[in-house]
């Protein structure tokens, strides 16, 4: 059985199919999507797991990552999104949740690799 996750990483693999996704729009919809559940559990995975995830990234340029790689680093770039609900937003994160609505991401410079 081919791992979802490079080496190591594998405890992220129930997370994969909810918050390894492409582009920031989505993220960020994700971030609003998600239950404060949802987002904790994820945050409380991944959080010791990031900066590996990231020495191992920097090893190799974007567009030479395997399918295993991209899944990772999708799942970096959905923590930074979660990072901000569970750090800094907290309780208030479904109330800024509907405030996004009127500022839409379109695009962003990490999409630019997608």
């Amino acid at each position: 059985m081919t791992s979802l996750l490079p080496a190591g990483f594998e405890s992220l693999e129930p997370f994969v199919e909810r918050f390894a996704i492409s582009g920031t729009a989505n993220r960020a919809q994700l971030r609003s999507d998600s239950s404060s559940e949802e987002r904790t559990a994820f945050y409380n995975a991944a959080k010791d797991l990031v900066a590996p995830a990231l020495d191992l990234l920097d090893n190799k340029p974007l567009d030479a990552l395997d399918e295993s790689e991209r899944r990772l680093l999708d799942l970096c770039l959905s923590f930074a999104h979660v990072a901000l609900a569970v750090e800094i937003q907290g309780p208030d994160e479904e109330r800024h949740a509907r405030m996004r609505e009127y500022m839409r991401i379109t695009r962003s410079p990490a999409d630019v690799a997608s």
